[in-house]
């Protein structure tokens, strides 16, 4: 079951602790309620809602990229995760307490996607980029300025800048829980 909302609160009464939604579709929500077994465990996710957005500026990047680890001869993969802590306002500093706290926040974080790269930022602090399926317009599109100047560094053909434009325009990030 999925449902929009707009406000939430916890309340605790006899039966414990309630997380409370203001919902848009209250009959949707009561069927499913009625439907579900007691006893039975279940599992929600809250995430912020975002417009679905355009797969052409991806595309294109992923395309690029493809493109440019032909020329320099590695996996498009690494050429990617390259350049993420280049893009700027997509981290958060995490502290850590010894190597095994370090090892484990690195990889929680890395399991969320091959963008979410970890970097040591040392005195025990680890800075944890997000990969490109969360950022914004204004994110998006430095990705895409990064990859189109080294492209044109190493002669790559790449769109006219108004195409490009009008691709990071149409950017909307992707929902997902962070």
């Amino acid at each position: 079951m999925t449902h929009e909302f707009d406000r939430a609160r916890v309340m605790r009464d006899g039966d414990g602790n309630w997380l409370c939604l203001h919902i848009k579709n209250a009959p949707m929500a009561r069927n499913e309620c009625g439907q579900m077994q007691q006893g039975k465990a279940y599992q929600a996710e809250i995430r912020r809602k975002y417009n679905r957005r355009t797969g052409r500026a991806n595309a294109y990047a992923w395309e690029l990229m493809g493109r440019l680890a032909a020329v320099v001869g590695v996996p498009r993969e690494m050429v990617y995760r390259g350049y993420i802590p280049d893009v700027g306002d997509n981290f958060r500093v995490v502290p850590y307490a010894n190597e095994q706290q370090k090892e484990l926040i690195a990889d929680l974080w890395r399991a969320q996607g091959l963008g979410w790269v970890v970097q040591e930022a040392g005195s025990g602090m680890l800075l944890c980029y997000y990969g490109s399926s969360t950022y914004d317009t204004r994110q998006m599109g430095r990705l895409i300025d990064l990859i189109v100047q080294d492209c044109r560094e190493q002669g790559i053909e790449t769109a006219p800048p108004g195409d490009i434009l009008r691709w990071i325009n149409d950017w909307k990030p992707e929902a997902r829980a962070v």
